[in-house]
């Protein structure tokens, strides 16, 4: 029997959620141009499309804010901030930013030329627009096993060192301002990097003086696969696991929305000086003074809690233990996944479930169309929609190797009952695939077109009923 980890918290205020019927559902899906980001939150039952900013909070970050200094410069709740950042990351210098696109905006645009390469494992969305829209290519290197989905590698996060090596040589260092790896690795099912190869690519992009940055959003469930699946961790604290990780860095950005647990807030470290200063003259033109930098100091205390929250190992165990949950309830219904379970999310392999919709007809659309018809749950396509492009060589269209769809799990929000009920929906939409369609795409943005696309299912009958009852008169005629 697959059994659900206990909560190791208490819930102490609740928000009401309904299902709608299945004709409002219907409509509001039309009225979204079959497009779930455009769906309205209170038209849904069970949102899994993000775990950004959408988990509870606990008593002592709602403490916080009441405590918030809201001074413009210097406020005693930067200090607080302050104080996580040194104790857990341990860099020179940081600056708060609304959230981890902006601190991806502005080190794309002090870094970034056009023509530049940025190599990492697996770049999520906004780091590739963020990178594309400043002129330059975002290169992911991730190992090979990634893109195996039913590989248990324990590690699927790694970066190939061998390929690093090559693109760097290929590419030369001139044309590469900065590496990067993402962890966990979220475009690629939430799965880990282990300590070994965080080093190991650290000291590759400094043999050749390429800045080594690392995406952090989860650096805590990252930290607390390290401890249970790296040898020699398994006696370290998540604390003293992620203060090596950043130690082989020369900086960091983060979406404090994931393992920092607030709903809004982020950060750009960095252990250089002068691009500290270049970073500040950045951040007051377009988020805030560097003592608050876009967020209000209730933001940032409840960041500087969030922070060290995120570290609990009691609160991991139950954070991963859930994700595990549900991912072994699919996989026993018969439903491909992302194999290992990652950490913030589940994988669906839409490509492998819906076989008979071919890429080009975004099979991940189809599935999260599905889920929130049959059930009101909204959920994430991560396929051909959210990373196709155009290559900027040949102009010809390259898409992923895997269509997916993510279950976002927000952090301490949801109960085993409505993951009972997520598994049941999906068992009955695997049931009748064979009776999914694909879609196409009737409007979309130059870049990270999956926010705002609008879709229109195919093989789908349009004509009204009256002129349908007209074709069948002319044809009697």
């Amino acid at each position: 029997m697959i059994k659900h980890p206990a909560e190791p918290f208490r819930i102490k205020s609740v928000e009401p959620i309904r299902l709608i019927d299945p004709l409002a559902r219907k409509q509001a899906m039309k009225a979204a141009g079959h497009n779930v980001f455009l769906i309205k939150a209170e038209d849904v039952y069970i949102d899994f499309l993000t775990d950004s900013g959408t988990g509870a909070m606990s008593q002592s970050q709602w403490a916080a804010i009441m405590e918030g200094d809201e001074s413009y410069a210097g406020a005693r709740s930067y200090y607080k901030l302050k104080e996580a950042m040194d104790g857990i990351f341990g860099f020179e210098f940081f600056v708060p930013t609304h959230q981890g696109r902006a601190a991806e905006n502005i080190l794309a645009s002090l870094l970034v030329k056009p023509g530049q390469s940025i190599p990492s494992n697996m770049h999520f969305d906004t780091t590739e627009g963020n990178i594309r829209a400043r002129g330059g290519r975002p290169v992911n290197l991730v190992i090979d096993d990634a893109f195996d989905p039913s590989n248990r590698n324990p590690f699927k996060g790694n970066m190939d060192l061998v390929k690093l090596k090559d693109f760097i040589e290929k590419t030369g260092v001139e044309n590469i301002p900065f590496g990067a790896i993402t962890i966990t690795n979220n475009a690629g099912g939430g799965q880990p990097v282990s300590m070994q190869n965080i080093r190991q690519v650290s000291e590759l992009y400094h043999s050749y003086n390429i800045p080594f940055f690392i995406d952090s959003c989860r650096y805590a469930e990252n930290s607390y696969f390290i401890k249970q699946r790296d040898p020699g961790y398994e006696n370290k604290t998540t604390l003293e696991i992620a203060r090596e990780i950043f130690s082989y860095a020369d900086g960091a950005w983060m979406s404090a929305k994931k393992d920092a647990i607030v709903n809004i807030g982020g950060f750009l470290s960095v252990r250089d000086a002068e691009l500290h200063q270049r970073i500040c003259n950045e951040l007051i033109l377009r988020e805030g003074f560097p003592t608050y930098g876009g967020l209000a100091g209730r933001d940032l205390a409840a960041m500087a809690v969030g922070l060290w929250e995120g570290l609990d190992e009691d609160y991991l165990s139950y954070r991963i233990g859930q994700t595990a949950y549900i991912g072994e309830s699919l996989l026993a219904a018969g439903i491909p996944i992302i194999e290992p379970c990652g950490g913030h999310a589940i994988y669906i392999d839409a490509g492998k479930m819906l076989p008979h919709i071919p890429q080009a007809e975004y099979p991940g659309i189809a599935l999260s169309g599905a889920m929130y018809l049959e059930g009101g749950i909204r959920a994430c396509e991560i396929g051909s929609v959210m990373f196709a492009y155009a290559d900027p060589d040949t102009g010809k269209v390259v898409n992923p190797k895997l269509e997916l769809v993510r279950m976002a799990i927000p952090r301490r929000m949801y109960t085993q009952s409505h993951f009972d009920y997520v598994v049941d929906v999906l068992k009955e939409i695997n049931e009748k695939k064979s009776g999914l369609r694909g879609y196409k795409i009737t409007y979309q943005a130059p870049l990270m077109r999956h926010f705002t696309a609008r879709f229109e299912p195919l093989g789908v009958d349009k004509k009204s009923p009256h002129e349908k009852v007209m074709e069948t008169k002319k044809k009697t005629l």
